[in-house]
């Protein structure tokens, strides 16, 4: 006997059975495959209008069904996901809120787009203490951002909708007011817009609710009363003498102007964790801190805060081997001109996997079916869900794009874009949730 062939013999049985297991695998997505297709194919809601699918295994990356996954659709706030990912890049442990200088008796700073300095639920308040603590005088310097209040491609006539916060260097509060029914009266929070509230006894609204008018803070709301427990949310109008006076206001100090470019020297204040804020962009879809981010971002690499430079900054640096080159316009997805296909989602997904490295807690991060966010009440609720995933709505579009931990523990990537629908929104989300919950319990 020839002992010589016995690493021989191991070896190739070894290989014999990863091809077997190999081969084992590709038939079975391709089961998969069929099935899925057949799904699709009998499905009235998905037939009548365009449909784009892909489903890809998360740990080997092996695609197991497509359907129009290179074609182009509107993703609406699928595109979290390409900010969020954009973020787990250039800042993965904490957000700048201010940058500064210190100059004899002044400190002038600048802001970075931060979208936690003072809003509600991110409450950042490092930057605002350290200004309050400081003994110098204080110098707002403006100029850093100059491009539009919305993104290319809003609405413009949604001004007055809290989902539509104006995009400024240095908001405050969310860049929104909130107003609440206190004892039969109106309670406005920032107190600064207090003036700015009237009662106007033309208006014949049957049901309480305040308006703004297009371009100024003046607000007016109907002469009936005002319900106990009412809340709203309503974007002021802003600028640069708006901010200047809250922020003097809300420090209770004396905050002037001063123009002047901002050294590379200046130093830098922190405000909260990045996962915080990308948990609160992710979960209940928040346009504001989306937009907000890629000023954010470009703070990183240029002087100019700019959200057209850090889309083309991050799709340059980090997403140049998508298979479909996207069309790429703001952080939110409020814009139709964006245009992903669900081929791109799913390797956009695959990036996140792989940054996180964590699946315990990127599921955190993102709405999960029948439990938190977006997608609580799109599939039965779970105390254990098995779908993680981003929403994306529009009126006649809808998306989502995610993560499904199915039945036999295998983790899936998918992406599920419908544009052009007439069909009620809930058929194709009950649809949609039949579905996903067809995967996880078969495959």
């Amino acid at each position: 006997m020839n002992r010589n062939k016995a690493p021989y013999c191991s070896y190739y049985y070894v290989l014999a059975g990863l091809c077997i297991i190999f081969m084992a695998s590709c038939t079975a997505n391709k089961q998969i495959g069929k099935k899925l297709n057949t799904f699709l194919t009998n499905s009235v809601v998905l037939n009548d209008h365009l449909v784009g699918f892909a489903l890809s295994d998360l740990d080997d990356g092996a695609v197991i069904y497509e359907k129009n996954a290179d074609k182009y659709f509107i993703p609406a706030s699928n595109t979290k996901l390409y900010t969020f990912y954009a973020g787990l890049q250039i800042f993965p442990d904490s957000l700048p809120s201010l940058r500064y200088i210190e100059r004899g008796d002044s400190l002038i700073f600048w802001g970075t787009g931060d979208p936690s300095f003072l809003e509600e639920r991110l409450r950042g308040i490092n930057a605002f203490n350290f200004l309050k603590s400081s003994s110098k005088q204080l110098f707002f310097s403006p100029g850093r951002y100059r491009g539009n209040v919305y993104g290319q491609g809003w609405a413009w006539d949604d001004y007055s909708d809290p989902s539509q916060a104006e995009i400024t260097e240095l908001p405050l509060f969310g860049n929104l007011i909130s107003i609440k029914g206190n004892n039969g009266r109106v309670s406005v929070n920032p107190a600064h817009f207090n003036d700015c509230f009237t009662k106007d006894s033309l208006l014949s609204y049957q049901t309480f609710t305040v308006d703004r008018k297009v371009d100024e803070n003046e607000f007016t709301y109907p002469a009936i009363p005002v319900p106990q427990g009412y809340t709203q949310q309503i974007p002021y109008r802003t600028s640069t003498a708006t901010t200047v006076s809250m922020l003097s206001d809300t420090l209770k100090r004396a905050v002037k102007l001063i123009r002047m470019d901002m050294p590379a020297t200046a130093k830098t204040i922190f405000n909260v964790p990045s996962e915080h804020v990308f948990r609160e962009m992710l979960l209940p879809s928040d346009n504001f801190i989306a937009e907000q981010l890629l000023l954010v971002y470009s703070n990183k690499f240029q002087q100019n805060l700019s959200g057209t430079d850090a889309i083309s900054y991050i799709s340059g640096k980090y997403l140049s081997k998508l298979p479909n080159k996207p069309r790429w316009v703001d952080g939110s997805g409020m814009s139709r001109m964006n245009l992903f296909s669900p081929r791109d989602m799913i390797m956009v997904l695959h990036l996140i996997d792989s940054t996180v490295h964590n699946r315990e807690k990127l599921f955190s991060m993102l709405p999960a079916g029948g439990k938190t966010g977006t997608l609580k009440n799109a599939y039965p609720k779970n105390d254990k869900p098995f779908v993680f995933a981003k929403t994306g709505t529009f009126s006649n579009n809808y998306s989502q794009s995610g993560y499904v931990v199915t039945k036999k523990r295998r983790v899936l990537s998918f992406s599920l874009m419908n544009n052009n629908f007439i069909t009620p929104l809930a058929k194709v989300k009950e649809e949609m949730a039949r579905m996903i919950i067809y995967i996880h319990d078969n495959f």
